[in-house]
């Protein structure tokens, strides 16, 4: 390698993190799949058509970009639009990318795990901030605190869980060390 080659290698228009190619080839994977699920939900509905032999069920554009937050950073979607002129109400909702969804399992159980690890709830900004990148929007203390009242809210309930009708096998064990002497 010459010396112009390496330096045109080390400089930064030329670097590519690992992180980066990474989180392209996730967002085209997941490109592709929405993709795919709407191509079955047009199959599937294939049959149904208007007099004159249009289908009843087609594309109709996608739905607004939107961020989501993954194990990788942030990942833009654009999810397909789909119209039903038959009247029968079908809509296309991608299982991998329900409405609403803003972060991934994934980070959802990270922001637990890092608060029962000491994270304060006031700390826990720049804790994803440094795991997740600078684009981790959407989890600040406010959205910690409601997460941990829905935790507590969802433990009382399984406190109170009736145990009436169960039958569960447990082992008492209890051991003391004697020493001879």
């Amino acid at each position: 390698m010459t010396d112009t080659t390496e330096n045109q290698a080390q400089s930064p228009e030329f670097v590519i993190s690992l992180d980066d190619i990474l989180k392209n080839g996730a967002q085209r994977l997941l490109a592709q799949a929405i993709e795919a699920e709407v191509d079955t939900l047009l199959a599937q509905h294939s049959e149904l058509e208007l007099s004159g032999g249009k289908r009843a069920v087609v594309r109709n554009g996608y739905l607004p970009e939107r961020a989501i937050q993954t194990g990788l950073g942030q990942v833009n979607v654009r999810v397909p639009k789909v119209r039903d002129r038959s009247g029968q109400g079908i809509k296309f909702n991608s299982a991998l990318v329900p409405p609403y969804l803003r972060r991934t399992q994934s980070i959802d159980e990270l922001i637990p795990w890092l608060y029962l690890k000491g994270i304060s709830s006031g700390d826990m900004q720049p804790a994803l901030q440094a795991l997740l990148g600078e684009n981790a929007r959407g989890l600040s203390a406010n959205t910690v605190s409601r997460l941990k009242k829905q935790w507590e809210e969802d433990y009382d309930v399984w406190c109170q869980r009736d145990l009436s009708q169960k039958r569960y096998v447990y082992v008492w064990a209890d051991g003391v060390q004697r020493q001879t002497g």
